[in-house]
């Protein structure tokens, strides 16, 4: 009977052992996928490994990558990045993506190489000098030009710049991002923030948006989303368009009757302005041709300007209705001086060849790209919905603002945050650093709202120490310090 059970059992056991024969190769090769996988993706981050780029100080070093991201194989369409990793122990520091807005100004030449970024273009474009204020002291600081279109970034198909809006946007940052993970492949499972400023006010929430929504797809690639910071961030039009009023008023750049006469004749909850209002507000904008409307205390730069910088000021000349119904058609820089000594560097032949941009060799880089601003299609009217959707989620969430900003000005921030409805944690008060006063806080069940004293429009070049202290603050998921 034994014999006879082994032998019945015995075709049993061989097809047992094909199974496991079988689930064993079919392991292997699903291994070995997913190994090439990632060796691909290795071997394309060495290719986009920057070595040294002209001007650059040699001391101290800087691990830093660059390069083209595909976000729509079909239409040809992909988006430049530049990549930093963390001054010390990369492999446990979150990563950091940075956005500037416009629409239509260039991270590269504004975040990374003029505010936070470890290497700072000097004046006139002549090369590059360490920043020890740098972000990536505290993150692996991913910065990405977008949308398409603005700096390095390209299409191959030209009606995608007519369809740009703030879906489009989104949608081509999240796809970079996903295939930003596949060749940094080490950062996958990493902490995820987002930080920007200006129209970034409405990237940077709307891409945690589609993040977190695509996180739910586990069909989707999952990103380690934590939190989202913004700086001087276009985020109501009601609120910033009333604020940008009462800032210019409450800081003595127009008098009592033009801040009576705008009361009197400008309802900014409508989308469309009377021409009494547009009139009244052309009054508003003339006094800044003076002064900077980024940063209503800094001198003017009196260098030649861009070309994208002379168009942003005919904006603010032109007595134009078109202008001033869609109001937030403004440029996110500050000073121009820093606009034309990025562009005189970055079209450098021999700096794109080291950074791996303009292939083709036919663009000539701009800090901000007039042509996107003029044809971005402004659909949006508020982001405080999403504010209210990701605090509910548990999201970390972080609103700065330099006070002497003319533009995205405090007093419409401040009325922003005070509509989310949210219960306050702890009281206005100051913080401080280096025994000063280096502005104002106050923290909401699921908010916190911080102003950097005597910043304009781009804290981390107007403060860069208060910058620094802001965002590891805010990485560290700690409170600002509220004592000398």
């Amino acid at each position: 009977m034994a014999t006879m059970a082994a032998r019945r059992l015995h075709p049993r056991s061989s097809s047992s052992k094909r199974q496991q024969l079988t689930v064993a190769i079919l392991l292997l090769f699903f291994q070995t996928l997913c190994c090439n996988a990632e060796a691909v993706g290795y071997s394309e981050q060495e290719g986009d490994r920057v070595r040294l780029l002209p001007g650059q100080p040699a001391n101290p070093p800087v691990s830093q990558f660059a390069g083209y991201v595909t976000v729509n194989e079909r239409n040809g369409r992909a988006l430049f990045y530049w990549f930093f990793e963390a001054q010390t122990s990369p492999e446990k520091k979150p990563l950091l993506l940075w956005l500037n807005g416009g629409p239509g100004c260039s991270s590269v030449g504004y975040g990374a190489a003029s505010e936070l970024g470890p290497l700072r273009v000097t004046s006139h474009g002549a090369g590059l000098e360490f920043n020890k204020f740098a972000w990536n002291r505290e993150a692996n600081l991913l910065f990405l030009e977008s949308p398409v279109g603005v700096g390095f970034s390209y299409t191959n198909t030209f009606s995608d710049l007519a369809k740009l809006d703030d879906t489009f946007v989104a949608e081509d940052a999240y796809n970079f991002l996903v295939n930003w993970f596949k060749r940094f492949p080490q950062f996958k499972g990493r902490e995820f923030y987002i930080s920007g400023e200006s129209y970034a006010g409405h990237y940077v929430p709307q891409l945690a948006e589609l993040v977190y929504d695509r996180n739910k797809d586990k069909a989707s690639t999952y990103i380690n989303l934590k939190g989202f910071m913004v700086g001087n961030p276009l985020t109501d039009d009601y609120y910033d368009s009333k604020g940008l009023a009462e800032y210019a008023w409450s800081h003595s750049v127009v008098s009592d009757e033009v801040y009576e006469r705008i009361k009197k004749v400008c309802d900014f909850r409508i989308s469309n302005w009377t021409d009494d209002c547009d009139k009244a507000m052309s009054t508003v904008f003339s006094q800044y041709h003076e002064i900077d409307i980024y940063n209503i205390y800094a001198p003017r730069c009196n260098l030649p300007q861009s070309s994208a910088a002379v168009a942003g000021d005919q904006e603010l000349a032109v007595n134009d209705q078109e202008h001033f119904r869609r109001r937030i058609r403004m440029f996110s820089g500050y000073d121009a001086c820093y606009s034309s000594y990025a562009e005189k560097y970055f079209n450098k032949a021999d700096v794109q060849r080291a950074f791996h941009a303009n292939v083709t060799g036919t663009r000539k880089w701009q800090v901000c790209s007039d042509s996107i601003l003029r044809s971005y299609n402004f659909s949006v009217l508020s982001i405080l919905p999403i504010y209210s959707k990701l605090i509910k989620a548990g999201l970390r969430v972080w609103l700065y603002s330099g006070d002497a900003d003319g533009r995205v000005p405090v007093i419409g921030s401040r009325y922003c945050v005070e509509a989310l409805g949210l219960p306050i944690k702890t009281q206005w008060q100051p913080w401080y650093l280096n025994k000063q006063v280096a502005g104002r806080f106050v923290e909401y069940h699921g908010m916190t709202m911080v102003t950097i004293r005597g910043a304009g429009h781009l804290v981390p070049l107007n403060k860069p120490a208060e910058g620094l202290a802001l965002i590891d603050t805010f990485l560290r998921g700690k409170q600002l310090p509220s004592q000398r």
